[in-house]
């Protein structure tokens, strides 16, 4: 690794969970003055500090501190000599300081040159700030860490006609004109917070107002804040918000505490939104809609993610975690509740589909690769690389489980008992454990390992039926190792289940097994018919479950298990395992007869259009390319593609008069509204046709696209001929970037269709890399917008099988020079990209070879970040 780097280069020392001590000083108040400027920002803090209790005499105080230049230091008063503070590139460091006392620190910053998005930078002439998790550190010098609260007094001071807008954490509580055009506002926060919470926007702004009446009857005023062209297409976020703070009122019992609530979108931006306490900012894709615009996929993401940020003011904000290492325990148990909270608005079966679906494309293959940290990892070298699913999606799962151990009543009193000991606290994976164990009555000591250990639980089932009719299983449960850790003691696993009747059909018993050892004995009882176990009701643990069953009995729980996750996941093995036995990639014994029947079963499986369309709209879904490469031992990318075509063409060609019928009654242009019920409706009708497509109906979709009065359906159309090898493909894409050029957002989904253009049928026409080249110099693409790069680069390297995965390498050798480039400008944005090639290890052999050339090409390169750094040596370990 870093072979050639120079010797003043050093490979950065990670941060160890082992060497967590609590701060040597407390920050109980900053007081902060910003004097705005694109090029060059004053920022004058006053901090009230003061030793922590047991810190020994003579202890320095180490301020973070980055990417800043410092103008002065005063203490008490008092400018402070040079030979009492010792700066460098990460830290100012004050030596011998007195038991307590004001410092005074004058910095500045150039907000205009920051591309990296952390700190305080600018986005489309717009003051805006990311801090989570060290950018605070790029605006002054502080105790950079989540386990220091301090209360918040802002004043900002901006240009009043190019700035009139100036926001911060709190309550305004001052503002006024100033000389030579300028103005100020004062904000005061009266709750303590971490320095990661805390936020800064200016700019020209308009806003979208509403109010909210919480249960105690307070009015919270709620504002919306985006460019001036897109007030129209704030009133869904508004409704996403007040449902979901009524929700956490009715739910868990949580009422939001100031007097406004605040939402800022922000073109240019790292994640999909941030927390901070009353101003939360937002990627503006979810915040913008209208049906013009904005797909039913997007209208659920923007109620997702504003119900999540929301959440966060209690998992999160008012209970904090103590430090990095405890990310899970705010995001983990955010993401659980805006589950929740999602399912409720909407279908809850559907809704853990897609919840579990993104378990598995995410967070599986993570945990089964170089990539694999336990969900409270042990060391790190930059925080910002583990903002992960493993962090996000499986710490949801571990929330999930113990409300399945505890049930509804006992989780929603542990839940409250949380809340109430550590209100206003920075806490830790075990103060949450404690909660849930003294709220729940339960011992959580084994379960614990699900936060300290990396990798997914494997559990093999064997069954057992007596001439009594006794039904019994025997389960076996084993981890694979995973980097760091080649010991994986038994966890503790709750496996719902229920048994139907191979004859009747009917249910014949249900409950959850909590399955802790190495193997397992389970008595199910005795029966007077065959039992056929449908396991792991509800996805009810994160593990893969091994398991040898008939194609009638697969067959059966696709068409009548009642519990509509379980039916859909059988439809999606069958889906999955006939594409790889079609690419030759698994064995299938008599492949076309089980194709045969399993249209047959699709058929029938229609007959769900009238109760639940969005159900019948996943069952028609066929699993991506990437999804099936990521149930393969060796990847062959060509072999795949060509298996998923033919069973997709297949099923749609058997199935034509039917998809055709459903296609026609769904089809009328009704006025859009963004509620469940039509959504499942068009996700119905476009999942027909997609298979229509796939068996050559190109014109249907065209003739959609052309006429759709709505983004969904016009975008769905669109999407299908784009990843088709139709004529009527570049017809399709045109049409649509010349119709929305204009509009950022929308131009995203064309860079994303872009990106998974198919290969050409034999050596006519350019390659889908040679396209996607072109593509980085087109007006639309910007490297420095990450929305973008995620689109067309993001895309490509994981969706577009055959195309990055080239034989000759060149896919790879396209993407590491693009990551090279990001990197210079975002570090956080190149390392997330960079972990597309997680699979590289699992390709077959001439292909592993030309990745792991790219890989170390690109972990040798000179000046490389340690966020690239990290992540490269990760994968090549």
């Amino acid at each position: 690794m870093r072979d050639d780097a120079p010797p003043d280069a050093p490979a950065p020392r990670p941060v160890r969970l082992a060497d967590y001590r609590p701060p040597a000083y407390l920050i109980n108040r900053i007081e902060l003055d910003f004097c705005l400027d694109p090029q060059r920002t004053i920022v004058a803090s006053r901090l009230s500090v003061q030793k922590a209790p047991g810190t020994p005499a003579g202890a320095p105080l180490v301020l973070d501190g980055e990417k800043i230049e410092l103008l002065s230091v005063a203490l008490d008063g008092a400018p402070l000599p040079k030979d009492r503070y010792a700066l460098d590139e990460k830290s100012l460091t004050l030596f011998d300081p007195p038991e307590s006392f004001a410092l005074a620190i004058r910095t500045a910053c150039a907000p205009a040159a920051n591309t990296a998005l952390s700190g305080l930078y600018i986005s489309n002439d717009m003051f805006c700030t990311q801090c989570e998790a060290e950018g605070f550190r790029r605006i002054t010098y502080f105790l950079d860490r989540p386990d220091v609260l301090a209360k918040y007094a802002v004043r900002i001071e901006a240009d009043q006609a190019r700035y009139p807008v100036l926001l911060s954490n709190g309550n305004s509580v001052e503002s006024g004109m100033l000389p030579e055009g300028r103005h100020f506002v004062r904000w005061e926060d009266p709750h303590p917070k971490p320095s990661y919470l805390f936020a800064l926007v200016g700019g020209d702004l308009a806003a979208v107002e509403d109010s909210f009446i919480t249960r105690s009857g307070r009015k919270v005023a709620l504002k919306i804040f985006v460019q001036p062209q897109n007030a129209d297409k704030c009133a869904y976020t508004l409704d996403c918000l007040k449902r979901a703070m009524r929700w956490d009122e009715e739910t868990f019992g949580r009422e939001y505490d100031l007097d406004i609530f605040m939402i800022v979108a922000v073109d240019h931006f790292n994640f999909g939104a941030m927390e901070n306490k009353g101003l939360n900012i937002f990627n503006s894709a979810y915040v913008l809609a209208s049906p013009e615009t904005a797909t039913d996929t997007d209208y659920e993401a923007i109620e997702s993610i504003v119900a999540h940020e929301y959440f966060h003011n209690w998992s999160g904000n008012r209970v904090t975690c103590r430090d990095w290492f405890q990310l899970c325990l705010k995001e983990g148990f955010t993401v659980f509740r805006d589950q929740e909270f999602s399912a409720d608005m909407r279908s809850r079966a559907v809704q853990r589909i897609k919840d579990v679906r993104r378990l598995w494309s995410q967070q599986f293959p993570e945990d089964a690769g170089p990539l694999a940290h336990p969900p409270r990892p042990e060391t790190y070298i930059t925080i910002d690389n583990f903002y992960t699913a493993t962090v996000y999606e499986k710490g949801a799962e571990i929330v999930r489980m113990v409300k399945t151990l505890l049930r509804h009543e006992k989780f929603r009193s542990a839940c409250d008992l949380y809340f109430e000991r550590h209100d206003g606290e920075a806490a830790t994976v075990e103060d949450f454990v404690r909660a849930m164990e003294d709220g729940g009555g339960i011992d959580l000591r084994q379960f614990r390992r699900w936060y300290s250990d990396a990798g997914t639980p494997r559990v093999s089932v064997r069954e057992h039926i007596a001439p009594s009719g006794a039904y019994a299983l025997e389960l076996a449960q084993k981890t694979d190792p995973t980097p760091g850790q080649s010991e994986k003691p038994p966890r503790h696993i709750p496996i719902a289940y229920a048994l139907y009747g191979a004859e009747s059909g009917r249910r014949l018993a249900e409950g959850v097994l909590e399955f802790k050892e190495e193997t397992g004995h389970f008595d199910l009882g005795k029966f007077d018919e065959r039992p056929i176990a449908s396991l792991l009701t509800g996805f009810s643990a994160p593990v893969r479950l091994e398991r040898s069953l008939s194609l009638d009995d697969r067959l059966f729980l696709a068409a009548r298990d009642d519990d509509l996750f379980n039916r859909w996941a059988a439809t999606e093995a069958l889906w999955r395992d006939l594409c790889l036995a079609f690419a030759g990639a698994k064995e299938m014994e008599s492949r076309e007869a089980a194709l045969s029947r399993f249209e047959e079963a699709l058929f029938a499986a229609m007959g769900e259009a009238d109760r639940d369309p969005a159900l019948a709209a996943e069952l028609l879904r066929c699993p991506s390319e990437a999804d099936l490469a990521r149930n393969v031992e060796i990847i062959e990318p060509t072999a795949i593609v060509r298996g998923r075509t033919y069973v997709r063409e297949a099923v749609g060609a058997a199935l034509k008069d039917r998809l055709l019928a459903l296609y026609e009654r769904l089809r009328p242009n009704r006025p859009f509204q963004p509620t469940a019920e039509q959504a499942g409706e068009r996700a119905l009708k476009n999942a027909a046709l997609a298979l229509l497509v796939a068996a050559g109906e190109t014109s249907l979709a065209l003739e959609q696209a052309k006429s759709a009065n709505n983004m969904t359906d016009e975008a769905a159309a669109t999407a299908t001929l784009a990843t088709s090898s139709g004529p009527e493909r570049r017809e399709a894409l045109d049409r649509f970037y010349a119709r929305w050029k204009a509009d950022a957002l929308v131009v995203n989904k064309w860079l994303a269709w872009n990106a998974m253009r198919p290969e050409p049928d034999g050596a006519q026409g350019d390659s889908s890399l040679d396209h996607v080249r072109r593509l980085t110099g087109h007006e639309a693409f910007d490297r420095r917008n990450p929305n973008k790069a995620r689109s067309l680069l993001g895309v490509f390297a994981r969706e577009n099988l055959a195309g990055f995965h080239r034989l000759d390498g060149a896919g790879y050798r396209f993407f590491v020079d693009e990551i090279l480039s990001i990197d210079a400008l975002n570090p956080q944005l190149a390392a997330r990209l960079i972990a597309a090639l997680d699979n590289w290890r699992r390709l077959e052999p001439h292909r592993r070879a030309q990745a792991e050339r790219e890989l170390r090409r690109l972990a040798n390169a000179k000046g490389i970040s340690p966020n690239l750094y990290e992540m490269a040596a990760r994968l090549l370990a």
